[in-house]
């Protein structure tokens, strides 16, 4: 909950806060929401102009592959300081901070010479949005009471699912109707209106919120954080590149000692002052430990998915952009409906069984389109990729909404920044983990100086060969899912013990 620079301190109690708020308060959902939407497209609108992108700028495979891992790797790396940071110096300060830093990175990639100026700016916003994105659940869980956080979630599980498939259309269009002549460009100058609405419009309505306790910045969790990211997800990145060398390997495994010293020092960091940057106490809430892992390995598939879908249209069937972002429309629809529908509607009535049958859905979905890839060959046309894509859709719809839902139902209001940058980070640690695994599960299958008529059949091939990883990562993630509430409960300041008088005393630090 929040209060204006009008209330006086006294009337900001919980029902009259959110009464008097209730138009800002909507106001500033709308605008955070556009912030998400911004990055979801941002993730993937790349991958559709690729071929556009390695014409104009002559970029070798390599660049392209850190184009889109960039982004990842350095959202990843900054997410849980970027909440952190939000819950020390404001939720809204941080917000556009970031939208600012997000917007003029997006200017410079839409203006950039080379292809090495791309991928530095890309890195850029990457950073940028993990300023901005953690801020987007610690204000929604921030301004709206407990009872009104089910319909919140699940508008926002429809922009997800909305903003996930829009980024290859968008780019598409954006890309085949090459506006001024700037062909791919206009993919990112898109984000600088939208952003400069969202500045204006963020400052205007969005209520600053703090913790409620003074906390300082971890900066050697910071840099164990970056340390262990950077050495995990770099040697994926470029491993195939450069033929898998050892020190890649050695570095991978060093990464478990980073986080092992990461968990240590955490320890000590909560016991001498109670700032740590990882609140490790989150988990032993089991609805937070569980929904964590379920969300990295949800994101591995969906990184798998998503990059792999796009080669195999745009390279191996030799699709247009625009033929290839326009089959994901039945995918985008059937996701923001079931997104919606599974919190407001499902999961308060059957529970976890929501989840799972998501979960066999996805896998059910994947089985189909292995059938019809192999069945109609490089002749599949978009309208066979539909029934696919919708059951794809609906499933992946029913696990992204409640899945948020579930990971911070329990989650102390003081948290929520450092469990929003977590849920996030390991989203994306699945994307980028998912990004590297594409280099042994597509482009493994795939053998070199293919002759112009094996390159459709090798990436039908490869396709398929991947729709079957992402098939077993959702066996997985569905009994994984048996260590989540059976019925999650309504989201609560403290969790589900507290008294009201607890929510009271327990409200964000408010700022005007």
């Amino acid at each position: 909950m929040t209060s204006t620079t009008t209330n006086p301190p006294e009337a900001a109690g919980p029902g009259t806060a959110a009464a008097a708020n209730d138009r800002r308060r909507w106001f500033a959902l709308a605008i955070v929401m556009t912030a998400a939407f911004m990055d979801l497209v941002d993730v993937t609108i790349v991958n559709v102009a690729i071929p556009s992108i390695q014409k104009d700028t002559g970029a070798t495979f390599a660049s392209i592959q850190w184009i889109t891992a960039g982004y990842a790797l350095a959202f990843a790396a900054g997410l849980i300081t970027g909440g952190r940071l939000g819950d020390i110096h404001g939720r809204k300060r941080l917000f556009l901070i970031g939208m600012t830093g997000f917007t003029i990175a997006s200017a410079l990639c839409g203006f950039a010479a080379n292809p090495e100026m791309l991928v530095a700016s890309r890195i850029l916003q990457g950073g940028m949005a993990s300023l901005m994105v953690p801020q987007v659940l610690s204000i929604i869980h921030a301004t709206f009471p407990a009872e009104e956080r089910g319909k919140v979630f699940g508008m926002f599980g429809a922009v997800i699912g909305l903003g996930a498939v829009s980024g290859p259309i968008l780019g598409a269009l954006l890309t085949e109707w090459n506006l001024f002549g700037l062909e791919w460009r206009p993919i990112f100058l898109i984000n600088l209106p939208v952003g400069i609405a969202g500045l204006v419009l963020g400052a205007k309505f969005i209520s600053e919120s703090k913790a409620p306790k003074a906390l300082k910045l971890d900066l050697v969790g910071v840099a164990l954080v970056t340390l262990g990211l950077l050495m995990l997800l770099y040697p994926l990145t470029r491993g195939r590149e450069l033929g898998w060398p050892l020190w890649g390997h050695l570095s991978m495994a060093g990464s478990l000692v980073v986080f092992g010293a990461l968990v240590a020092y955490e320890k000590y960091k909560a016991a001498k002052d109670g700032s740590p940057l990882v609140e490790l106490s989150l988990f032993r809430v089991k609805s937070f430990a569980a929904g964590i892992g379920v969300q990295l390995t949800f994101g591995i598939a969906m990184g798998i998915f998503f990059m792999v879908w796009t080669l195999y249209m745009q390279i191996g069937l030799g699709w247009s952009a625009l033929r290839a972002g326009l089959t994901g429309i039945p995918f985008s629809i059937a996701m923001s409906a079931a997104a919606g529908m599974s919190v407001q509607s499902l999961v308060p009535k059957f529970g976890r069984k929501v989840l799972q049958a998501g979960a066999l859905i996805t896998a059910l979905g994947f089985l189909v389109y292995i059938w019809e890839a192999r069945h109609y060959g490089t002749d599949i046309a978009p309208w066979q990729m539909a029934l696919p894509l919708v059951v794809l859709g609906i499933g992946m719809g029913l696990i992204v909404a409640p899945l948020t839902d579930a990971v911070l139902s329990e989650v102390p209001q003081e948290h929520a920044g450092s469990a929003s940058g977590l849920i996030n980070t390991v989203q994306q640690m699945g994307n980028a983990l998912g990004l590297g695994l594409v280099s042994v599960v597509f482009f493994g299958a795939i053998g070199d100086n293919l002759q112009l008529a094996e390159i459709g059949p090798a990436f039908s091939d490869a396709f398929q060969r991947s729709l079957w990883v992402v098939t077993a990562v959702c066996v997985v993630i569905f009994i994984g899912m048996f260590l989540l509430p059976a019925k999650p409960k309504q989201h609560l300041e403290g969790g589900a013990d507290e008294t009201p008088s607890d929510d009271v005393t327990k409200e964000p630090a408010l700022t005007s």
